[in-house]
């Protein structure tokens, strides 16, 4: 099976090959002043031969995945690289939803929990009360002028998927989700099993 496929993948990058040599040598460029290549391995980004300064062989470049951290990008939001976003921090617990705002540096810009919401005791834990938290999130991240950021979820609770619904229907736009949960390797030992 593993031939099979080598035998496939070798012909088809090939074929492709042979192609792009084809319009090459006939002078045809695909879309006017806009050249993409037809075959690229998954790694870093080919250049075409035409492109003589840095920052034309960088725009070329496009990828679904947000940047790695120091890697640059073309990618700009609101005129902000991908690192200089704000970040919405969601800890969702079973008893709570806190929602922290902060800036690219680091300084916090808004913080709202289900309970500063209005929300007490056992209502403080339904998705209700996430969504409404995430609206109020919203609304004092944009009164501070925010308006893309990246999301980081961390935890569990029954919060989490509508404090990020909250925050879409207030208004802010999500750049990435990044789940932060921590989980553990078979860390801690359990409690002993209780005896009927």
């Amino acid at each position: 099976m593993f031939k099979l496929n080598y035998i496939l993948m070798s012909s088809a990058g090939k074929v492709c090959r042979q192609f792009a040599a084809s319009l090459n040598a006939k002078g045809t460029h695909i879309g006017s002043g806009l050249q993409r290549t037809l075959c690229s391995s998954p790694g870093q980004p080919q250049e075409t031969p035409n492109s003589s300064s840095a920052s034309e062989k960088s725009s070329g470049y496009f990828s679904i995945f947000p940047p790695m951290p120091g890697m640059d990008s073309p990618l700009r939001w609101d005129g902000m690289k991908f690192e200089e976003l704000p970040i919405v921090h969601i800890k969702a617990t079973f008893n709570n939803t806190i929602i922290q705002v902060i800036n690219g540096s680091g300084k916090p810009i808004a913080l709202v929990s289900c309970g500063t919401e209005g929300f007490k005791n056992r209502k403080k834990s339904t998705p209700v009360a996430s969504q409404a938290t995430g609206l109020a999130a919203a609304q004092k991240a944009l009164e501070k002028g925010v308006v893309h950021a990246r999301v980081v979820l961390n935890g569990v609770g029954p919060g989490r998927l509508p404090a990020v619904k909250g925050l879409n229907m207030g208004g802010l736009r999500m750049v990435s989700i990044t789940d932060n949960t921590p989980l553990p390797h078979n860390g801690c030992r359990p409690r002993k099993a209780k005896r009927y």
